[in-house]
């Protein structure tokens, strides 16, 4: 059976200028990611459009993925969707360094999905986007309660700033 990411490529391949829409899903144990942000048995969308060039395919489109892990604030769960925007080159004779190689008129989009998706996956992930993340001295989670821990206490790496501000002039 053959492989739901291989894109028969022969018709784009013999007419430059022709367009192709092509939908697939595969999950990320499929694309052989292996990420904790990721379940393995997670649906990755993949939208794509194929144009013909005279030396290969342009592939633009959205691929959609869920993910999960810890803010990196408070270390809450927190989740989403990555959602990338791929523009890539597919060549039969490989001009462009950057290219994917098209063999036997086939397109594998294995490599290309799996790559995108690892690029645009949050490293440091947020709850939302406001989150007061934990008190330094206390550990209490600011996002649910407010604690009485006196902050005030500078790093004695930034006190040369700090005696700097003091002497600049008010705006």
């Amino acid at each position: 059976m053959p492989s739901p990411l291989l894109i028969n490529a022969a018709e784009l391949l013999r007419r430059p200028g022709t367009e192709r829409r092509v939908e697939l899903e595969s999950t990320v144990a499929e694309l052989g990611i292996d990420d904790a942000r990721f379940d393995t048995e997670a649906a990755v969308d993949i939208s794509l459009r194929l144009e013909s060039l005279t030396d290969g395919i342009v592939v633009d489109g959205q691929l959609t993925v869920p993910w999960s892990d810890s803010c990196r604030r408070c270390l809450a769960p927190a989740s989403g969707d990555v959602v990338c925007e791929v523009h890539e080159l597919y060549q039969q004779v490989i001009t462009d360094p950057d290219a994917f190689e098209i063999v036997g008129d086939q397109i594998d989009v294995r490599r290309m999905v799996s790559e995108n998706i690892l690029l645009e996956a949050p490293i440091a992930p947020l709850c939302r986007p406001d989150c007061a993340g934990l008190c330094p001295t206390c550990g209490t989670d600011l996002n649910v309660a407010s604690c009485g821990c006196v902050t005030t206490d500078i790093d004695p790496r930034w006190q040369a700033l700090s005696e700097l501000k003091v002497n600049l002039p008010e705006q």
